[in-house]
Parts: C-alpha cells; sequence; structure tokens
C-alpha cells in the first residue's frame, strides 16, 4: 500500500455546510490519511468526525483549539495503517503508525504553526522530542506558518530570521523537503502568495517510498491551497539544489565535501 495523506487548513469545521464540502473533496481525493489545521474544533464525536470524512474505518487524534482559532486534528483508515503511539503537543499531533499492508513502522507529525517568531521557536523544540523518542522513519506535514526562502513569498521579500531558523530545524532533524507540483504557493491573500504548508521526510521514508511526491491540490473560497503527499509516485523534474548557510556549522561539513 502507497498511502496518500492530505494536508489542509480549512480555517474552521464548525459549519455544517463547510464540513460537508471538506467530505466531498476528501472523498474525490481518495485520502488514505488526513491532517486538517485551524480547525476550530474543542471536541468531536464520532458523528462529527463522520460528516467530515466518510471513511468505514476510521480513527482519529484531536489537538483541541485554544479559545476560538487553532487546532490540528488527524484521521487515518485504520484498515490502512495501525495507530501504535500518540504524542500531543502545542502544535502539534503526532502518532506511530503500523502499515497493514507489509508492517512497515513510522511516524507522521501534523502542525499547526504559531504565527510569532519566539512561539515557533517551541514548535522546532517541540517536533524534536517525539523524534527523538521513535526511532522510525517520519513524514511531517501541515501550516508552519513559516517559509524557508525568499523565493517561497511573493509580495514580501524580506529576509527574516524565522526563515534561517525553519531551515536549520529541518537540518538538524535531517529531514527532507520535497519539491511542490502544482504550484509555488499555497496560501494567499489580495496582496501576498507564500508557501506556509509543506511535507516534510526523513530519508528513510524516502527510501521506503522512492516515488514520493508532494503536490497542490485545487482551492476552495479559502486562503489556504490542501496539499497532498503521494507515495504512488510520478516522474519527477530535475530538482534545484539550494545552499544552506548553516550547513557550515555542523562539524566536519567543509573537510567532507572539501
Amino acid at each position: 500500500m502507497k498511502p496518500k495523506i492530505i494536508s489542509w487548513n480549512v480555517r474552521g469545521l464548525n459549519d455544517a455546510s463547510k464540513r460537508l464540502q471538506v467530505k466531498n473533496l476528501l472523498r474525490e481525493w481518495n485520502a488514505d490519511i488526513v491532517c486538517l489545521q485551524e480547525t476550530k474544533l474543542k471536541t468531536v464525536t464520532t458523528n462529527n468526525i463522520r460528516s467530515i470524512w466518510s471513511c468505514v474505518y476510521i480513527d482519529w487524534a484531536l489537538l483541541a483549539a485554544n479559545g476560538a482559532s487553532g487546532g490540528v486534528l488527524l484521521m487515518w483508515d485504520q484498515w490502512v495503517v495501525e495507530k501504535l503511539e500518540v504524542a500531543m503537543g502545542l502544535f502539534t499531533v503526532a502518532c506511530s503508525f503500523r502499515s497493514a499492508s507489509d508492517g512497515f513502522k513510522w511516524a507522521f507529525a501534523g502542525i499547526y504553526g504559531p504565527n510569532i517568531d519566539r512561539d515557533r521557536r517551541l514548535l522546532w523544540d517541540e517536533l524534536a522530542g517525539p523524534y527523538s523518542w521513535w526511532d522510525v522513519p517520519w513524514c511531517i506535514g501541515g501550516d508552519f506558518n513559516a517559509i524557508r526562502f525568499t523565493s517561497e513569498c511573493f509580495g514580501n521579500r524580506r529576509m527574516r530570521l524565522a526563515m534561517s531558523e525553519f531551515s536549520e530545524c529541518i537540518f538538524e532533524l535531517n529531514l527532507v523537503d520535497l519539491p511542490l507540483a502544482g504550484g509555488l504557493y499555497t496560501w494567499a491573500n489580495n496582496q501576498t502568495w507564500s508557501r506556509l504548508d509543506r511535507f516534510l521526510i526523513s530519508p528513510e521514508w524516502e527510501i521506503h517510498f522512492p516515488e514520493v511526491w508532494q503536490k497542490r491540490l485545487p482551492r476552495l473560497c479559502l486562503d489556504h491551497w490542501p496539499i497532498m503527499l503521494d507515495c504512488g509516485g510520478i516522474q519527477r523534474r530535475r530538482q534545484h539544489f539550494k545552499f544552506e548557510n548553516m550547513w557550515l556549522k555542523s562539524e566536519g561539513f567543509v573537510d567532507r565535501v572539501g
């Protein structure tokens, strides 16, 4: 089984008509695991879940909203993966899984990142926790509320400390930042476009799913595009090399490439 994982900032799920729209699209996309951010839900029932996703063998984990904002809902098809452990943070829902088809053990973390720099540093530290506890291949996805490069934002080209800290976190956790097919950006308003949403994977995950790729899906009348991580594969385009300044901080890096 080569899973399909959906990540989407839905900007609230309290409205029944919104839940129906999401449900219809998830059925069309034929997802196996779904991570929804900014749900604005404090609690959910089985009926709530089934009004969002029509998967028969569904299970879920909810990071409750803080007041009228935030919240992460992670759902999965138990016919595809078996939940082993769950870890909750301030900004993350992490689950370790065993794939039903081949027994492959791995972990997923769903992210809804803060938009304040000092809180983003808490997110980077929070990610390092379960990543170190569970010695398995990893996939991390969601709305990070952060970009890595100025090329990932149109309308605001300022270099910010948050960008380098995000890249440093990816480097320290040894994650692979896959290129995005289907468009350059995942969020837009009337003046600015940014790539705030993405999937990151460990090298071991990519070894197990060598054809993995991520793509932007069609957008509703929301400011975020949903994205999909598809392990089924397509022919990849040539990837552009991007040098990271923090590589120079790694002990022995210059000797290895010199």
